[in-house]
């Protein structure tokens, strides 16, 4: 096994976005803890025999990431597990199609609570780890191109990644004195099991 080039944690890493991720920071040479929902377990276990495959070390990080406790655990778990964390990669969810004024506010809370809410914990938390051992970081967030323009009959899911934009460029000029860059992506359209539809 080569010298691993620091630590990442990835949710929402049992498939699609979030599971490609995984898989490109261990070619790239990173040990990766991997993050889902306790009803992911299998899939997550596919997860990390691919990571271990690539000769990289793994660990599970079992936690809803729109728990502040959840999160913080998963945090500590990790730095424990794995001697640190250096990265923290967030992937999010999708939302059915329908009019704002239709829409029901749980479907409304759950895509803020995973897609808004849970990058604000991990920065949070992982950054707090961060700024303790002081050697840097990089905090990565899933926006999206919805984010950046806003599209009809998905005002939750637009809504959540335009937070999560404002809630990148705030963090990441106050974690730039310690050496921590924070940063979103925003992908368009792509094709994976919760868009297609195999998995809700």
């Amino acid at each position: 096994m080569s010298i691993s080039k620091g630590v990442a944690l990835v949710t929402g890493s049992a498939q699609g976005i979030g599971r490609a991720i995984a898989l490109r920071l261990a070619k790239d040479g990173f040990d990766v803890a991997l993050n889902d929902l306790e009803s992911k377990s299998a899939q997550l276990h596919s997860v990390a025999e691919d990571v271990g495959n690539i000769g990289r070390k793994t660990c599970f990080a079992v936690a809803d990431v729109s728990d502040e406790e959840q999160v913080r655990g998963m945090v500590q778990h990790v730095a424990n597990e794995l001697g640190g964390l250096d990265m923290v990669a967030n992937a999010g969810i999708e939302q059915s199609l329908c009019l704002t004024t239709s829409i029901d506010l749980d479907l409304w809370e759950k895509v803020m609570a995973v897609n808004a809410r849970g990058p604000f914990l991990c920065y949070k938390h992982a950054a707090t780890q961060m700024i303790k051992q002081g050697r840097g970081g990089r905090l990565i967030a899933a926006s999206s191109a919805a984010g950046k323009t806003s599209l009809p009959l998905i005002s939750a899911y637009c809504a959540s990644k335009f937070a999560v934009r404002g809630l990148t460029q705030t963090a990441a000029l106050e974690l730039a004195r310690y050496g921590i860059t924070v940063n979103s992506y925003a992908p368009g359209v792509t094709r994976t099991a919760m868009r297609t539809g195999q998995d809700q």
